[in-house]
């Protein structure tokens, strides 16, 4: 990892300089103080209640990311937000395989995402439309994220939220010159290196521009391996007139090594700590060598033997551990956005953006021997071949849209009409690479060049066109009413390139989904609100997710009969503010038609796809609560609540009526009924910390609901110091430590890493990482 040492060092020689001192880059609310004798602000400028909106909503600002050890994904900001269950094996939150975010009982691939206003796609790995937020932009750069936990603006730029939607809004360039640098250091050898550079307005029309750098390297907490991510950031504004030109122009480069996917039983075998056989690769080409030549006696006949046939290195099962795996993404994203009021009735908004991806997920798979012969990395035939291959997964996303919307302001009468289109050809492939017996020859964190075959390959074009209008109407000053609705329409192509025949189209579409919402203030402390909302979900153009990834067969008979998932949602709720409290509470109830399970099929390294069940109906009811309460000028207090009760109503049946599995009244997978968060902080301007406490209830692995994984409570705590107002070198300098998992609680934090079944058994769960420590400097010039 040296190549990730650079940065970090040079932000710590740079926190080092004395000469000029200007404020610290933000931290606990601090960014939010705007006269140094306000009292300074803590948790209720954190999290921001939705006040005026009709539908359940609140945001995070910058303060609430900064407190967070620097790196950590947005999405793990938003976990203390009421109604969102967030999980990762890393401390970060930013390990890829395993990050899922779940809002009531929608999982990640049924929600919408952007980042100021452009799609992000449904961001599930292996994404096809789109990217992870944690390669979208520098965690840093992110100056807000507002959250709708139940159904977003008719105007997001989204064909996945079946639920809610979550907007990550980027900083802006600062209007004077700066220069922002951080170092971080802590455990698994982590080092990750901040700068950013704001040249300030300059020029006579005010031109401002921003350019951020970070380089993020650690070891994996269990195992062998690193995840590393490089990015680069640049924003602009333009004023023009009365108007402006934004946007962006963000690059990243990941590189990360997988942990072992593991079942229940593979949990209490051989504890939280094992992990794939990265540091041992004569045992791992033993034991393919042995699983190849008895295929038919895994575990049963193998496992614990002492014989010349038995495993080696603790294994039982040829499952239980492979060589190496691995996550490889290039992206580069970038938006234009010309904001523009016409008259001071009329404002218009047209951006257009584009997004390029390259990727490979790779794994060291025992199933299938190298031949001899197959090219190497250079392409040079292997004379004495490996029992192992690499098996990849690879991508290629082009995605160009343009969003667009008018905003007339008549009388009472706020009309904002809109448009969305887009088109994405996604390249994605199946192949296997040559390996040597003698040695691992290929770098499990270089993009791998010249396949032995091709299991299948598919060329995808996904056509995406939204239009939406609606009215927000003052009917009084206090009563608001918001009515309109959108028309969806996503048609999904694919093109065989080679494998089984797929080539077809799909289509989902609705030219009529309403959303109704009132908000009513009862006086300037107090508002009730309630909404109304249909959306649908658009099919996954993708051979590893949605209709396409079932058999040719079943792709044929799917493409005739299927119908595209779609919800109801209806919440009401109370803001409220007392003197030193506000806070939120609501109730949903949201009923989903046509729900698509995906049945996963065989173990996850063999990537056989996966059947799927149309369970039909799906209802979730629930109640959230959260609140703020600042009882002095330096201390506050968070905390929420959440009870949801989400079940299928349906059992699936297959075409002649005949029972495949009884999930009618099961509960949702990877859905906890109950969440809770709370938290104690203090800053006082120079001292500040926090201490949260954040409770996952039981979650379901299977359809069946015949295996769960059990609640767990986690701790975190920040504390940091600001050196203000000192006089000397120090001054403007800021220091901030962390810890993850406090008291070291042993958990399984990701369900449904390799997928769901009806059944109990399935490798899907990633152990939580144990406790973690980083220590973070901070100056800003």
């Amino acid at each position: 990892m040296n190549n990730h040492r650079l940065l970090a060092g040079v932000s710590t020689l740079a926190l080092a300089i004395g000469g000029v001192m200007l404020t610290s880059a933000p931290a606990l609310a601090q960014a939010v103080v705007s006269e140094p004798d306000d009292p300074v602000a803590a948790l209720d400028e954190i999290v921001v209640f939705g006040l005026g909106e009709s539908r359940q909503q609140a945001s995070i600002s910058e303060a609430a990311i900064a407190i967070e050890a620097p790196g950590t994904s947005p999405l793990k900001a938003i976990e203390r937000l009421p109604g969102v269950s967030f999980q990762s094996a890393d401390p970060f939150g930013n390990y890829e395989w395993s990050a899922r975010i779940v809002l009531r009982s929608f999982n990640q691939n049924q929600l919408g995402f952007t980042l100021d206003g452009v799609p992000l796609g449904d961001m599930s790995y292996g994404n096809h439309n789109g990217l992870h937020i944690s390669r979208a932009i520098i965690s840093e750069n992110v100056a807000r994220v507002n959250v709708a936990q139940g159904s977003g603006a008719l105007g997001t730029a989204s064909s996945s939220n079946l639920g809610g939607t979550v907007a990550f809004v980027s900083r802006r360039p600062a209007d004077m010159f700066g220069l922002d640098v951080a170092g971080t250091f802590g455990s698994e050898d982590t080092m990750r290196g901040f700068i950013r550079l704001d040249t300030g307005a300059f020029g006579p029309a005010g031109t401002a521009m921003s350019l951020s750098f970070v380089d993020h390297g650690m070891d994996k907490w269990k195992g062998i391996g690193e995840q590393n991510q490089q990015q680069i950031n640049f924003s602009l504004v333009q004023p023009i007139g009365r108007g402006e030109i934004t946007g962006f122009l963000n690059s990243s480069e990941r590189r990360e090594n997988d942990y072992q996917d593991m079942s229940l039983e593979q949990i209490r075998r051989l504890g939280r700590d094992w992990d794939n056989n990265s540091g041992n690769y004569a045992n791992a080409v033993t034991n393919a060598a042995i699983y190849q030549a008895n295929p038919g006696g895994d575990c049963a006949v193998l496992g614990g033997g002492t014989g010349t046939n038995a495993y080696v290195g603790g294994a039982r099962c040829i499952d239980d551990a492979y060589f190496d795996a691995s996550g490889l993404r290039d992206d580069t994203l970038g938006a234009l956005t010309l904001t523009y009021p016409v008259t001071d009735n009329l404002e218009v908004s047209l951006t257009g953006y584009g997004h390029n991806n390259e990727g490979q997920g790779l794994w060291w798979t025992p199933y299938l021997a190298t031949p001899v012969g197959a090219p190497d990395q250079s392409g040079a035939a292997i004379a004495v071949p490996s029992p192992i291959s690499i098996r990849t997964t690879e991508y290629d996303i082009e995605r160009r849209g343009v969003i667009g919307s008018a905003t007339l302001t008549v009388g009472n009468h706020e009309i904002e009409g809109g448009f969305w289109t887009e088109n994405n050809d996604f390249n994605q492939a199946r192949r296997f690479y040559g390996l040597a017996r003698a040695a691992n020859t290929r770098d499990s964190l270089d993009f791998l060049a010249n396949p032995f075959f091709t299991q299948w390959e598919y060329n995808f074009e996904t056509e995406t066109r939204m239009f939406y209008v609606q009215d927000s109407w003052s009917v009084t000053e206090a009563l608001t009413v918001n009515a309109g609705f959108k028309s969806l329409s996503v048609e999904n192509s694919a093109t065989t390139v080679t494998g089984p025949n797929k080539t077809g189209t799909i289509k989902a579409e609705d030219s009529f989904l309403p959303q109704v919402g009132v908000a009513w203030d009862l006086d300037s402390d107090h508002q009730l609100f309630a909404s109304y909302a249909e959306n649908l979900r658009a099919y996954e153009s993708s051979n590893t997710g949605g209709p396409f990834s079932a058999s040719a067969a079943g792709f044929a008979a799917l493409r005739t009969t299927l119908e595209p998932e779609s919800s109801k949602t209806v919440e009401a709720g109370w803001r409220f503010r007392f003197e030193q409290l506000q806070g939120s509470v609501a109730v949903y109830d949201v009923q989903f038609e046509n729900r698509l399970l995906g049945v996963a099929l065989g173990a996850p390294i063999l990537g056989l796809g996966n059947g799927i069940q149309n369970v039909g109906s799906v209802q979730s009811r629930g109640f959230e609560a959260a609140a703020v309460w600042s009882f002095t000028d330096s201390w506050s207090a968070f905390g929420s609540f959440s009870y949801n009760d989400s079940t299928y109503e349906d059992d699936v049946r297959d075409g002649t009526g005949a029972l495949v599995a009884a999930t009618a009244g099961k509960s949702v997978v990877n859905t906890p009924e109950t969440l809770a968060r709370a938290e104690l902080a203090y800053d006082d301007g120079s001292l500040y910390g926090t201490v949260a406490a954040a409770y996952t209830g039981e979650r379901f692995s299977s359809y069946l609901n015949d295996e769960s994984v059990e609640a767990y409570t986690l701790f975190e705590l920040t504390a940091g110091y600001r050196f203000n107002d000192r006089g000397d070198w120090l001054d403007g300098t800021e220091v901030q430590f962390n810890v993850t998992n406090l008291f070291d609680e042993d958990h399984i934090s990701t369900v449904g890493s390799g997928g769901f079944q009806n059944g109990a058994g399935r490798q899907t769960f990633l152990p939580g990482a144990p406790r973690q420590a980083f220590v973070t400097l901070r100056r800003s010039f």
